[in-house]
This record gives C-alpha cells, sequence and structure tokens, in this order.
C-alpha cells in the first residue's frame, strides 16, 4: 500500500492503463442531489455503497484505497468537496481507477462530465468505469463508446435542465401562495409540526427577538443589545440551531461559537418576517449550471401578508425601522442614545440638532445646537424635555377626551344613519355612471346611422365620459367617508392605546418619545414646534365628531406650540 502512495501522478500518466499487470487503486466515487440532503446518509448513498464495492472488489489487481462521498450536492457542477478532493489524490498518485454507479452520480453537467471522462482521466491514466451504463475506459470496445458516452452525457444534462426548471416552478408557486420553502426557519421561528410549510413560534427565541425590539426603543444600540444578550449568556442565533440539533450553516458565522454582533441584530431589526408576513425570493441563481446567486429586486420578492402568528406589531416594527433610518449614533461611555437624539430639527435650516454639554464654575450645562451652526438655534435640553412634557401630557388629556366621545358616539343610531345617508348617495352615483355608459354607446349607434357628425360625436363623447369620471371619483369620496365613520369608533382606534399607555406618566423617557413625538422643530427665542405622530387618525376622528354635531368644539391641536419660559 506505501508503494502505491508514493506513485507519482506522472508515473500513472505515463502507463498504459491497457497494461495487463497494473495495479488499480480504486476510489468509489458517490453522489446524491441536495434534496436529500438533510439526513446525515441517504439511503441512496447507502445502496450506491453496496453496489460500487461489489464491483469493485471483482476487477483483477484492484485495491479499494479510498471512498469519496458528496451526500446532498447537485451534479449540475463539479465544486463539490469529495470531487475537490478526490481529484488532488488523483494527482497525487493516490487513486487511479474512479467507479461511479452510472454517469448522471457523477455528473448532469454535459459539458464537463465530457472534459473530465475523454481529456483529463485519460491524460492523468485513470481507469473510469461507470457499472450501470456499462462503460470501462480500460475496455472500450471501438468508435461506439465514443459516441454513447457523450450521449448519456447529453441525456443527463438534458434531464438535469428539465428537472431545474420544474422545481424553480414549483417553488414559485408555493412561494406565492405564502408556503414556506427554506431549509431553515428564521430565528424565533420554527416549523410548525402539523404543516411543514407554515412558520410556528419558537417561544424561547422569539422572548429573545421581543427583547431586542425592546431595547432598541428604549435607546439602546445595535452595539449595547449584543453585548447584552452575550453578557446574559444568550446562544446567537447560529449557536441556537446548533445546539436544536439542525445541520444549520451561514456565510455570516465561522464558528458555532460565534457571538451575538451588531450585524446580527440589525438583521433581526428589519426583518419584516417577524410581522407575519411571509417574504421569500430574495436571491436566485441564473440557471442550474451558474450557482452564482444575485440579489433580486424587492419588486419581484414573494410577499404574503399574514401567513403565521407576528412575534412583533406592525406599529413597533415600523417605529423601528423610521429610528434605524435616523441619525442617533451612541454617545461615548453610554449604551444607550438620549430621549431626544434624531428628534430634534432646527427651525432655520432644518438639519437635525446635535446635543452638546459645556462646564462652567464646575456645573455641567446640556443643550442643543444646529449641526450647521445656525445662529440663534439653540436650546437647553432641560428647556426642551419640560416643554415637550407639558405639551404631550396636554395632548394626551385632549386624546383621552376625544376616546371618550367616539365610544359614546359609536353606541348611538346616528353613525348608522349617516352610513346609510352616504350609502344612498352612492347608489344614485353608480346609477349616474351607468346612465352615461348608455348614452356613450348611444352616440355610437347615432354617428354610424348619420344622425350625428363625427365633430359632434366627439364633443359629446368627451363631455359624457367627463361626467362619468366625475361620478365614479365621487363613489370613491364617499366609499372612504363611510370607512372613516365605521372605523371612527373606540375598538378601531388602535393608536389612541398608544398614548393611553402613557396618560400618567411622570418621567420623559426615549420610548415615549420615539412613540409618540414625529419631530421636535426648534426656532429662536425657545420656541418649539411639536408635531405628534398618528395626526391623520387624530384629525379623521375630530372631523368625524364635528361631522356627527356631537361635539362642537374640541380641545386641543394636532401640533403644539410652546415658548419656552
Amino acid at each position: 500500500m506505501n508503494q502505491l502512495n508514493n506513485t507519482t501522478g506522472a508515473g500513472l500518466a505515463a502507463k498504459s492503463p491497457d497494461s495487463a499487470d497494473k495495479v488499480w487503486c480504486v476510489c468509489p466515487y458517490l453522489r446524491i442531489s441536495k434534496e436529500d440532503g438533510d439526513k446525515e446518509e441517504s439511503e441512496s448513498i447507502t445502496n450506491q455503497r453496496a453496489l460500487l464495492l461489489a464491483h469493485a472488489r471483482k476487477l483483477p489487481n484492484a485495491t479499494i484505497v479510498d471512498e469519496k462521498i458528496d451526500d446532498g450536492w447537485s451534479g449540475a457542477n463539479f465544486q463539490r468537496p469529495a470531487f475537490i478532493e478526490m481529484m488532488e489524490d488523483i494527482r497525487a498518485g493516490k487513486i487511479n481507477c474512479v467507479i461511479v454507479k452510472d454517469l448522471t452520480r457523477f455528473g448532469r453537467n454535459f459539458g464537463e462530465s465530457g472534459k473530465y471522462i475523454e481529456h483529463v482521466f485519460p491524460f492523468l491514466g485513470v481507469r473510469f468505469i461507470s457499472v450501470n451504463d456499462g462503460i470501462d475506459s480500460m475496455n472500450k470496445k471501438g468508435r461506439s463508446d465514443d459516441i454513447v458516452v457523450p450521449f448519456l452525457n447529453l441525456i443527463s444534462d438534458a434531464y438535469c435542465r428539465d428537472i431545474s426548471i420544474k422545481i424553480r416552478s414549483q417553488l414559485d408557486t408555493k412561494r406565492k401562495k405564502g408556503d414556506f420553502v427554506g431549509a431553515f426557519a428564521v430565528y424565533g421561528y420554527k416549523r410548525d409540526e402539523c404543516n411543514h410549510n407554515r412558520l410556528a413560534i419558537d417561544k424561547d427565541a422569539a422572548d429573545v427577538v421581543k427583547l431586542i425590539y425592546q431595547w432598541k426603543l428604549d435607546g439602546q444600540s445595535a452595539e449595547g443589545i449584543a453585548d447584552k444578550l452575550n453578557t446574559l449568556g444568550i446562544l446567537s442565533p447560529m449557536a441556537y440551531k446548533k445546539a436544536q440539533g439542525l445541520k444549520f450553516s451561514t456565510s455570516f458565522a465561522v464558528s458555532a461559537n460565534t457571538k451575538w454582533s451588531a450585524m446580527a441584530v440589525f438583521r433581526i431589526l428589519k426583518d419584516e418576517t417577524y410581522t407575519g408576513v411571509m417574504i421569500q425570493g430574495k436571491v436566485a441563481t441564473p440557471n442550474h449550471k451558474v450557482k452564482k446567486k444575485f440579489q433580486k429586486p424587492a419588486a419581484d420578492w414573494a410577499r404574503v401578508d399574514g401567513m403565521h402568528e407576528p412575534v412583533i406589531s406592525l406599529g413597533d416594527f415600523n417605529l423601528v425601522q423610521r429610528l434605524l433610518e435616523r441619525d442617533t449614533r451612541t454617545p461615548a461611555g453610554s449604551d444607550a442614545v438620549y430621549p431626544f437624539s434624531g428628534m430634534a430639527r432646527c427651525g432655520l435650516c432644518g438639519e437635525n440638532m446635535v446635543r452638546k454639554t459645556s462646564h462652567s464654575n464646575g456645573k455641567a450645562y446640556v443643550y442643543f445646537v444646529c449641526c450647521r451652526r445656525c445662529k440663534g438655534a439653540r436650546i437647553s435640553e432641560e428647556v426642551l424635555t419640560e416643554c415637550v412634557t407639558t405639551a404631550l401630557k396636554s395632548h394626551i388629556h385632549n386624546i383621552m377626551n376625544l376616546d371618550r366621545v367616539l365610544r359614546f358616539i359609536d353606541d348611538l343610531p346616528l353613525k348608522q344613519d349617516e352610513v346609510q345617508k352616504l350609502d344612498g348617495q352612492i347608489i344614485a352615483k353608480r346609477a349616474e355612471v351607468e346612465r352615461y355608459n348608455r348614452l356613450v354607446f348611444s352616440l355610437y349607434e347615432n354617428l354610424e346611422s348619420g344622425v350625428i357628425d363625427e365633430t359632434a360625436y366627439r364633443q359629446m363623447h368627451t363631455h359624457y365620459t367627463k361626467l362619468r369620471e366625475e361620478a365614479e371619483q365621487a363613489i370613491n369620496s364617499l366609499s372612504r367617508e363611510i370607512e372613516d365613520i365605521i372605523n371612527a369608533g373606540g375598538e378601531k382606534n388602535i393608536w389612541i392605546e398608544r398614548f393611553r399607555e402613557y396618560q400618567d406618566f411622570t418621567l420623559l423617557t426615549r420610548r415615549m418619545v420615539v412613540s409618540l413625538v414625529d419631530v421636535v422643530t426648534v426656532h429662536t427665542g425657545n420656541k418649539l414646534d411639536i408635531l405628534f405622530r398618528y395626526r391623520y387618525d387624530y384629525e379623521r376622528c375630530v372631523s368625524f365628531v364635528k361631522a356627527v354635531g356631537q361635539l362642537h368644539t374640541i380641545p386641543g391641536q394636532n401640533t403644539q406650540k410652546k415658548e419656552a419660559v
């Protein structure tokens, strides 16, 4: 055996494969496609091994020196780990006979398979055997084998292409239906035990996802969140999947002991899957031969809402995305941003204001200034906090009053009467649309019969078409009014609950500011414009209350103007 292992590749190539006394160092090559890659060793591999070993033992002057297995690898290309190892051993002189079950196990790429069988292996003095195809390069039957082998490779290649197209089509159909077709569920979910095409919440991991979002809303940075998770000993997504016994691998980590990183936190904070949306098909490959992946445009992703239970509410997710878009760098020596970081804006130039600290007589003074140093755009953090606190308390008080009125109106028959009245107007407008359609049709008949000329036809057609479009626009407007009335009830106004949560607050926090305030604009003279969030919902409800005549004066406005004292 040592003598065989010391044989050089050049020596093998120099000998004729027809030598009767040649010793064959046999390596059975086994392969199965990636569809069976979730098993430790697929049944097909076991069957291939039994066949190849039995055949190899019958070969004269043959010794089985190794075995190469690519379990779970496609035959469309030859960048397979076991195949690459086998070629290295061939060049090192350790192997001079390769045996496979059939040509499809060797590969399904016509060009690549032919290159190895007809050029590379003969040049290296390697004997190639395909058991089921009856092919043995040492016992070639003449020109017929030169035709059969390429023909079989071509059929295999065509089969691979056909299967690839069918699989891609099937997967695209399942993605559009919202079926989960990925190998592994996103961190926080697992495959539903009753339906593997659906995702179910993995409680332990989902609790960690919730913590990450909560900490981000509280002002924690991604780096700070990662450090906190590592300190608590919480496993990273990859380590967690490995601990669950899954054969999971990712290009984002190099070992199973990988710790949490800021990038891992960012991926979770940006993943819309946690809101119950199934998004798949973000990456693809050009075809079954080229495996280099490319990013597909967002418009081509398969996106289906409400396919699984959300871990994060849509409101919290959108709020986090809004925070990620803003410039909120973590200050030195702290793991969280300040309450007004990224929220204050200069009233002169519209740019962000930055937090500064100055020291005088041993006392620290904290204030906000324009990042462009606009003169007069300056306010102390204490005054800013006091003004926003006062304005927010007033706005919450107004919303709570509005909510009580909405709940009162929701129990009155007046709301139903208003909807019926608008519905009657919609019916009348639809009748107008039908009438204009008949008039337009009759115009064509009059033109054909000579009652009107072409000029009159065009003028009247334009006139009736315009009236029909105005009626259709009125229908859409009335439908929106009905929807606003129906949704104006207290139970429909989820946005009110966000303000209700803080109605008794005493200390202004980062979470409160980002949840309830859109932007604070600072003008000269310590004057502020505070624009609250959900202003469309607020104004819609106020308009509804005024429309039904139950409240003539609504206290408070959505934009609070405050002058610091």
